[in-house]
Parts: C-alpha cells; structure tokens; sequence
C-alpha cells in the first residue's frame, strides 16, 4: 500500500547523477512532491551536504561515475552526515555492490536502473518518514538529556545549603572538642558547650539536612530511572507531595511554625512525582529565605481545584503566599524568563524559578507569580484543566 503524501515543506533529497539529462529528468518527475537538489559527481554532491546539508534528509546516488563511485559517496555521507538517509540507484545489480553498499554505506535500500516511477516515489516517501523517525528520536534523547542536565545542575545548587550547613555543625564541633582529662572514664569525649543542649541541638539539625540531602539525591535517582521509555509515572495526590515536604524538609529554628497548609481541595497531580517534589522544596526554601528576619513570618500553601484556566475551566493548583517582603516590579517581570536573584551574595543563582517552570510546562501547567513590595508574593502552581480534579 502506497504511502500518504509528505508535505510540501518536507526536507530536501539530493540526486546525484553524471548524466546532466537523468538529473533534469528526476528532478522534473518527483518536484511535484519532494524538494529536489542535484548534484553531477561525488565532489560536487559533497560540497552540497557541506553547504546545505541541515536541509537535506535523503540522499539518491548512482554508482557508475567517473572518478569516485557512488560507494564513495555513501561512505563519506555515513561517515560526516550520519542523519541522512542514504539510497543507492544503480543498473548494475553485481552482488558485491549491494553488499558493500548495505554495510559500508548503510543504504535504507537499493533502486535498479530503468526507474519505476512508483517504486521510486514510495522509496523516496519511506526514506523521507525514517529521516523524519530519526528526527523525532533525536529530539526525545536531546530533550531527555537536557532536562537530566538541567536537573543534575539544580540538585547539586538545592545540595549545598544542606551540606554547607552539616559542615558547619561538624566544624564547630571538632573546635568544641576539649581533650579529656586524665581522670575521665574511657570512652567519653568532651565537648564544649556554649548554652547547655547546644550539642545535641547540633546533631540534631546536621541530621535533618543530611536525610533531607539523601531525599533528593534519591528523588534524582527515581526521575533517572523515570526518564527511560515507557516508564509510566505512578498516581499522585497534590495532598501527599505536600505533607512530604511539610515531613522532609528541614526546616530551621522556629520556621516550621510559620508554615500552614490547606490541603482539602485534593486532586490527582500529572507528571513525575520527584521532579515535583524538587520544585515544591525549592518554591519553600525561596520562601522561608524571605521571610527571614520578619515580624509574624507566615506561609501558606493551598490546594485548589477551581483555579481559573485561560478557557475558564477549572484548573488544579497548589499555591504558595507568604507576607514577606515582595518583589520589586523590574525584578518579577524577569523572573521565570532569565536567571534573577536578590540573593546573589547568599548564593543564589536564580535558576530555581526557572527550573521549576520547565518542569511544570512540561506537564502541561505554568507558574504564575504575583507580588507587591511590603505586602508579601503568591507563586501558583496552574496544572492542565484536564487533570483528574476528583477530590
């Protein structure tokens, strides 16, 4: 069964011939579907794939030319121009040919000379959707490994707060080590303390950030594993990410008291748990982070399920509203296109916001951020209409 057509805008073939008359003669009979270049000999057809050679996704060569073959040819294609699909036509069906043509040149397949009109044009349509098969397999690994990339960066940017701060715990406790005297029972080590409990406080803290540390190296493990085909992402409620993140995170002093949550307005999240948990941990610590140092620190994260969509359907959301100190206006109509932090000096890079928008467009949502200086900033978490909103 013959092959739909290809559109009009489809990549190019090039034809390569020594006949001047067969090249007019292709390029006459196929240009009505195809977009057509040719070339007289292998030089030539070379210096095409160099100039042009993004535009170009077959490529139809004869054998019999004078200086070097259409075999030549293949095998140079293979070895600089790996994405283009490679055919050999030839009036000479000498089995050592083929062969060498199959396993040198990688051709798709092999067009004997008289052409069949048909033939031709189903081969030149199979060709162009293997080009096209290729293309979007390409872009599927690129686009995995952009966004393992992306993550890996952001991990290690969300790891070094934590991983500082154990450090800093075990540094002021090697300088508080006292060694002990002469009369101590083996076994016991002397620490100095400068308020009674600080040690164990010490501990206790540089635990939570090293459980919290191993959470997200194990949550990029699982959106590793994740990223393979055909890994199908388990259900998740927008209430138990949430009640993950109000568990795992740790939260300094007193923060945790400043943070309440709405969880009523349940509904089933898309997308991949892990990379959510990651943008749920990073929208926190960007919150906390300002309101530090304020009067009456409060944030409040709320789920909703009748969020106004641009269609006005419903839409599923988890919003995040703190009363810290906002937003300058320049700076948030920045915010979620280009790498911007007000905390540079802290460390901060400004890719948080950034990373987790891509993983929420990816989903099919978007990020909205609302602020207004000395009146506190609202970040929205807007989910496709069509998600599952059954409480």
């Amino acid at each position: 069964m013959p092959l739909p057509p290809v559109s009009q805008d489809a990549c190019a073939i090039l034809f390569v011939d020594d006949e001047p008359q067969t090249c007019k003669w292709f390029a006459r009979l196929f240009s009505d579907e195809f977009s057509i270049l040719t070339a007289g000999g292998v030089d030539e057809a070379l210096q095409t794939l160099r100039e042009r050679g993004s535009a170009i996704a077959v490529l139809v060569t004869d054998y019999r030319m004078p200086g070097r073959d259409g075999l030549a040819l293949l095998c140079a294609a293979q070895r600089e121009h790996r994405h283009v699909v490679r055919l050999l036509a030839t009036a000479y069906a000498e089995k050592d040919v083929a062969i060498a043509a199959i396993n040198q040149g990688r051709v798709q397949r092999i067009l004997e000379k008289p052409f069949d009109d048909t033939q031709v044009r189903e081969a030149l349509r199979e060709a162009l959707e293997t080009y096209r098969e290729r293309e979007r397999e390409h872009s599927l690994v690129e686009g995995r490994a952009a966004a393992m990339r992306e993550t890996l960066g952001f991990l290690a940017h969300e790891l070094n707060t934590p991983l500082a701060t154990v450090l800093g715990y075990m540094e002021a406790l090697k300088d508080r080590h006292r060694t002990p005297g002469s009369d101590a029972p083996p076994g016991v080590a002397q620490i100095a303390e400068n308020r009674p409990g600080d040690t164990l406080t010490m501990i206790e803290a540089a635990e939570r950030r090293a459980l919290y540390a191993l959470s997200l190296v194990a949550t990029f493990v699982q959106s590793a594993r994740d990223a393979y085909p055909g890994a199908a992402p388990a259900p998740l409620r927008a209430s138990r990410l949430v009640k993950a993140l109000l568990d795992e995170y740790p939260f300094e002093d007193d923060e945790r008291a400043w943070v309440s949550a709405d969880l009523r307005a349940d509904f089933e999240l898309p997308g991949q748990r892990d990379l959510l948990y990651l943008v749920l941990c990073s929208l926190t610590k960007n919150a906390l982070l300002a309101l530090r140092g304020g009067p009456q620190s409060s944030l409040h994260i709320t789920l909703e399920r009748s969020a106004s969509a641009q269609d006005g359907a419903p839409q599923a959301a988890i919003r995040f509203t703190d009363n810290g100190p906002g937003i300058a206006p320049g700076i948030l109509e920045r915010l979620t296109r280009e790498p911007v932090t007000t905390r540079a000096a802290q460390g901060g890079s400004g890719m948080g916001l950034l990373f987790c928008r891509r993983v929420v467009q990816s989903m099919g949502g978007l990020i909205e951020v609302r602020s207004e200086l000395g009146r506190g900033t609202s970040v929205t978490l807007l989910f496709k209409p069509d998600a599952n909103l059954e409480s």
